[in-house]
């Protein structure tokens, strides 16, 4: 069910999402196989490749407590806000924990790379990338400046609110 926020959203910005689905699956030059769950799975060619099920669970569960408080580290520093839609910081904070896990770096879940690998290495989209570092500009809306429309009153959203409005720590 689309929120009127979600519908505002795609109105004002209708790449956004379309660029949000393309950065959340894995392009076919950078994939390899992995088992999950007993069925063998597509995923990036990355550093969590070889682990187990619950490996990738316990780096994940690392990962989405360690992104989770950087952001809510970053919106107190910086005087920013999270959307007044929790969930969309939720989804992007959950985007860079799985790229904690599977590149090493944080890489803005929210962009199209041929390449993440590369990219993730060259640091200019890392989060807090240079866009926002420079001009408080995060096209993910995960930090949001109070003249921004869709900036809530949150600075502060839990690890639980992460799981239960990105769907989990599954991907």
């Amino acid at each position: 069910m689309m929120t009127n926020l979600h519908k505002k959203i795609l109105t004002i910005c209708p790449l956004f999402w379309a660029l949000a689905i393309h950065a959340f699956t894995a392009q076919p030059h950078t994939r390899s196989m992995r088992r999950v769950g007993g069925e063998v799975t597509s995923c990036f060619a990355s550093k969590d490749a070889d682990m187990s099920d619950e490996e990738r669970e316990a780096a994940m569960e690392k990962a989405l407590t360690a992104m989770t408080a950087f952001s809510n580290k970053y919106t107190e520093n910086t005087g920013t806000y999270y959307c007044s839609d929790k969930s969309i910081p939720a989804v992007v904070i959950k985007g860079l924990a799985e790229h904690k896990v599977s590149l090493g770096t944080p890489l803005c879940p929210c962009r199209f790379y041929e390449d993440k690998e590369k990219e993730a290495k060259e640091g200019y989209w890392n989060c807090p990338c240079v866009p926002m570092r420079e001009r408080h500009e995060c096209h993910c809306m995960l930090f949001l400046t109070e003249e921004n429309d869709f900036a809530g009153d949150e600075t502060n959203i839990s690890i639980d609110e992460v799981k239960k409005l990105s769907g989990g720590l599954s991907s």
